[in-house]
């Protein structure tokens, strides 16, 4: 027999922002990519970083991501000053970036990162547009997601 695989390192998700998904209806999703430094880089490889609080500004037809948090490796960089949560500039298609200002511009939406993700050795930033959820969404997704999981939960138990 052999040795089962370890998973790579470096693939798959790095980081979710779970808060978006609860205040928001998510209406279009987008793809982009992120200019980031080398010592970003090393810290992401470690899971350090934080998108709750992150948000997107469209600006002069481009992206950037605000308030992102990269916490800077001890080890990784000695004489560069590392700033947490720099302005990092997103990078999209023309008609993508068309898009997402017109949707912005549009009454009640929204532009927000969901995810950080390995794409290959490129990191991909998924980002929304969005609208917002009132109180009573809330607890009605709150329901629905509870009652899934009874169904589930008592198809497994008539299974056995």
């Amino acid at each position: 027999m052999s040795k089962p695989k370890k998973p790579a390192a470096n693939s798959g998700t790095i980081a979710l922002n779970k808060k978006a998904k609860h205040d928001y209806f998510i209406e279009q999703r987008f793809e982009a990519g992120i200019a980031l430094t080398g010592w970003e880089v090393k810290s992401l490889r470690e899971g350090k970083v934080q998108l709750v609080d992150s948000y997107i500004m469209l600006k002069n037809n481009e992206a950037f991501l605000l308030g992102a948090h990269i916490t800077p490796l001890k080890t990784a960089s000695t004489h560069v000053i590392a700033d947490p949560t720099r302005t990092r500039k997103l990078l999209l298609h023309a008609r993508e970036l068309d898009k997402l200002i017109g949707g912005v511009q549009a009454k009640g939406f929204a532009c927000v990162p969901l995810a950080l993700y390995w794409k290959g050795h490129l990191v991909k930033c998924e980002i929304a547009l969005v609208r917002g959820k009132k109180d009573f969404d809330k607890r009605q997704s709150l329901k629905e997601r509870d009652w899934d999981r009874e169904k589930q939960r008592v198809v497994r138990e008539n299974n056995r």
